[in-house]
Order: C-alpha cells, then structure tokens, then sequence
C-alpha cells in the first residue's frame, strides 16, 4: 500500500506572540533548528481564517486556550510577507517562494501552564519582553515583540 504524499504547506501563516500583563513573552524552542520562537503556523486549508488558525496553532504547540475567558486574543491587523528560507522550500508547491504571516497577540495570566508539543518543541522560557526581541531568530518575530508594549495598551 503506497503512503499518501503530504500535502503542501499554505503560504498563509500566523505569528502568535503570547505575553503577560507585565510583557513577558513566552518564546518555546523549535525541535527541529534549536531555535526560539512564539507561536507560528500555517493554515490547515485555505478557507481557514486566519482566526482559527492563530487558536488551533497555541492549542496545539502550547496546550493554551486562547478563547479562554481569562486570555486575550488579538489581531494586531499587521501582515508581514516574506521569502521563504531555502531550506523550508521543499514543504511548498513548487512556484510559491513567499509566505504572507499574519500578527496575533495573546495575553494570559501569569503562571499559565504552558504543554509543548514535543514532536515540535523542546523547551519553552518566559523573558521580558526585550530580551525575547533579543532571543528569537526570526527579525518579524523579533519585530512583532519589540511592537508589544504599544499593542498590549490596546487590549482589555
């Protein structure tokens, strides 16, 4: 019995930056690069709104529910669009180089337990918010944080 192909990944991602009411950020490290990061990830389909795919991908890499009643989820309106790194390429369709990764913010309360994934993660750290800037390796997601402090004024 042959294995299915897997299918493409969409160009059409979020970037969820999940902080406390005192700016710090959660940054959880990639299994497969080592990296720090927030929060990201693809659609499933392309009819999921961007919405959607900012709660499934915290439930499913942090065990967070971002709907909860005592978290806040926010779309901070901002996209960013850019080059796919050659060594990710492989999981598009053939003629897609770019990806359009929409902005998320996510308050939680302090001391919210947070359940990695561990096929993609290995290791999650809570830092002030500028040291987060300083600690991802990715620049919009470094940008999205350096942005927090005037994002969070907005949020109830």
């Amino acid at each position: 019995m042959a294995v299915p192909e897997r299918p493409y990944k969409i160009p059409e991602s979020v970037l969820v930056v999940i902080h406390t009411a005192a700016l710090d950020v959660l940054l959880i490290r990639r299994a497969d690069a080592g990296t720090w990061q927030s929060v990201t990830g693809s659609k499933d389909h392309p009819d999921e709104s961007f919405w959607d795919t900012a709660v499934r991908e915290v439930r499913e890499e942090t065990g967070i529910d971002a709907l909860h009643p005592q978290c806040s989820l926010q779309d901070w309106a901002l996209e960013n669009v850019y080059d796919i790194y050659p060594a990710w390429r492989w999981r598009y369709p053939p003629d897609v180089s770019r990806n359009t990764e929409r902005v998320f913010g996510l308050r939680v309360p302090e001391g919210t337990p947070v359940l990695l994934s561990p096929h993609e993660h290995t290791a999650c750290q809570w830092l002030p918010w500028r040291r987060a800037a300083d600690t991802v390796f990715s620049p919009s997601n470094a940008e999205a944080i350096l942005m927090l402090p005037r994002m969070h004024k907005g949020q109830p």
